[in-house]
């Protein structure tokens, strides 16, 4: 009996440290006029539970290692278990030597569309699209796990990129808008295809610089990681001399901007004079932003 509790307290330790994201859910229901508040309550427990306790990779990630990320689903409309929403999804990772979390992935999908029933059992299988609210939540869980990874190894994330590629694949068939390049330019199609296509692999290049090489260098030498840092940025203007104003490069900055003014403003004085001009060219939206850097 005792080897017995012993063997399933192991099996339990296995699977907890089997799962790889710790997700904050939040959903808001402010626009629609629902009787029914507890559904919302209900699916955001679905969504919670799915993506925090499937496996996704196989690897075991200790409680500290989990992926911190967040969605934030927002309802337009409701009606006979019928969602049309929005889901901005985020992720960051820890910097080395630092309790600094950088912002890694944001991205909002105006193009969430989905059939819930209260209490229905979430299961996922990448080679079969069971629903959209499963397809389009596994989605995000790969190409979170696989931005992830590039900021920890070059090219890391492939095998993740990979899987949510065939998830988009298999969803294109359903119907639901956001899986085909017939239904915009940047959106999960472009993404996936983008993120895998040669012709932007400076921006996983990048991707690895910035974080490893850049920011998890910082405590022991603020100069050299601020110097990849800036390096990354150079690696990033390859992409526009091929695609300017690439879909690419907006998500790599819609998590980024920010952080880069701190960084360029603090710290050891640097030339910023060709990196300004880089960040113009390639987040011309946030020119006001990057006049806000100190030189």
């Amino acid at each position: 009996m005792k080897n017995r509790i012993s063997l399933l307290l192991l099996l339990f330790v296995g699977v907890v440290q089997a799962q790889q994201l710790n997700c904050s859910v939040q959903i808001n229901s402010d626009k629609v006029a629902s009787t029914n508040n507890q559904i919302f309550k209900n699916l955001k427990t679905s969504i919670s539970d799915f993506v925090n306790k499937t496996d996704w990779t196989g690897d075991e990630y200790k409680a500290n290692e989990k992926i911190e990320c967040s969605m934030v689903i927002i309802v337009n409309s409701y009606e006979s278990n019928q969602f049309t929403a929005s889901i901005q999804v985020q992720s960051t990772r820890p910097v080395f030597n630092s309790t600094y979390a950088s912002p890694v992935f944001n991205f909002n999908d105006k193009d969430f569309s989905f059939r819930y029933v209260e209490f229905e059992n979430l299961q996922f299988n990448p080679s079969n699209f069971d629903s959209n609210l499963v397809s389009v939540l596994a989605y995000y869980c790969y190409m979170i796990l696989g931005f992830d990874a590039d900021t920890y190894s070059l090219m890391g994330g492939d095998k993740n990129y990979g899987i949510a590629q065939q998830i988009q694949s298999v969803a294109q068939q359903s119907g639901y808008k956001g899986w085909s390049q017939a239904d915009g330019n940047q959106n999960r199609y472009f993404l996936t295809n983008d993120i895998l296509s040669g012709t932007f692999d400076a921006y996983r290049e990048a991707l690895y610089q910035y974080h490893r090489e850049g920011l998890d260098t910082m405590s022991a030498d603020a100069k050299s990681g601020k110097d990849k840092v800036i390096g990354a940025i150079s690696t990033l203007a390859s992409i526009y001399k091929v695609r300017p104003n690439a879909f690419i490069t907006r998500v790599f900055f819609d998590a980024k901007v920010d952080e880069l003014v701190s960084i360029l403003s603090a710290g050891p004085k640097v030339s910023l004079t060709e990196t300004i001009e880089n960040l113009n060219k390639l987040s011309p939206l946030n020119v006001s932003k990057w006049q806000t850097i100190k030189l």
